[in-house]
């Protein structure tokens, strides 16, 4: 709970701009109907996604969705103009950019939560001292994988000193490993991260400083909605719509953790029993800026996971206006 708090304090002062702005006035209906073809990643942080098709009716935008597993590949289907927005992870920009494409484009990051390694029961994890020679499953590329490699690299602790295990596949694959014994801990994201304490087999390694999404580098955030360039160049009164509709559910779900949990279950298929634990820690709202992405880009460059530094140009790919449109 400690940890919790701490967490909820940081995110607090880091996004205090963003938490003092408010909704604008409700977007009018556009004169001619359009498109918007929406990505959907079935995470809990992204579950007002489940909305959308309903609400853009209102603004005379017909939704049309595609369903994803993996960050990865709702960022492929931006790139190939399959998809208008999607959420996507938050070295999906950098990485497109290194690649010499420009086409994605950040809106908002979406929501942070803290993060621990999830430890099997009966294994000792009290600092980062003590993951040396441990068995930690990871998914490299991802971003969970993104925040612990930095805070390592950050605290000192050799990437070395345990041996990493790489799990292929969502984030049942992890939980498995950690059932049969395969690991001794996991660097995972939610709801499984909950769903493997709630059901008693692991528990978070809640000791001083081992909350990896405090890495300065990388920092809290679970993901952002981004679009193609083309949709912004040519549908921004259909995103400035698809927006406001998104915050006002984010807003909502934010108030009431029951409600989140519930249509955190609808929107993945999870059991209510795991969302409304994993809601605990999920504090919906961006805490990601322009400042933040170019320390990570720095960063995922010093990491060797992409090939040149892009700090220096992430800004292409950032785009604040249309939020800053919706809210005030």
């Amino acid at each position: 709970m400690k940890k919790l708090c701490q967490f909820a304090l940081s995110t607090v002062l880091s996004s205090a701009c963003a938490l003092a702005w408010a909704l604008g006035p409700e977007p009018q209906p556009l004169p001619q109907p359009q498109k918007l073809t929406l990505g959907n990643v079935k995470v809990g942080h992204l579950s007002a996604m489940q909305y959308m098709a309903d609400d853009l009716k209102q603004c005379n935008v017909e939704v049309t969705t595609a369903e994803f597993v993996r960050y990865a590949d709702a960022r492929t289907a931006l790139l190939s103009g399959s998809v208008d927005v999607a959420g996507i992870g938050p070295a999906d920009l950098a990485i497109a950019l290194a690649q010499g494409n420009n086409n994605i484009v950040g809106l908002t990051g979406v929501a942070g939560s803290p993060k621990h390694l999830v430890v099997r029961k009966g294994v000792d994890v009290k600092s980062w001292n003590d993951i040396a020679g441990k068995r930690i499953g990871i998914a490299p590329g991802s971003a969970v994988w993104f925040q612990f490699a930095a805070t390592l690299a950050e605290n000192g602790t050799p990437y070395n000193s345990f041996t990493p295990v790489n799990i292929q596949g969502g984030g049942t694959a992890f939980v498995q490993a950690l059932q049969r014994g395969d690991v001794d801990a996991v660097a995972l994201w939610e709801p499984f991260e909950s769903q493997l304490v709630a059901e008693g087999t692991a528990y978070f390694a809640e000791g001083d400083g081992m909350d990896y999404s405090q890495s300065k580098a990388v920092g809290a955030e679970l993901g952002l909605l981004a679009a193609s360039r083309n949709t912004i160049d040519t549908k921004r009164d259909a995103l400035e719509c698809f927006l406001w509709h998104y915050k006002k559910r984010e807003q909502e779900l934010a108030a009431d953790p029951e409600r989140f949990a519930q249509a955190y279950a609808k929107y993945t298929g999870l059991p209510e029993s795991v969302t409304r634990e994993s809601v605990k820690l999920i504090q919906l709202g961006g805490v990601l800026d322009l400042d933040q992405l170019r320390r990570q880009a720095k960063v995922f460059n010093e990491l060797g996971v992409i090939p040149k530094d892009v700090s220096g140009s992430i800004d292409q790919v950032w785009d604040a206006s249309l939020l800053e449109d919706v809210m005030k």
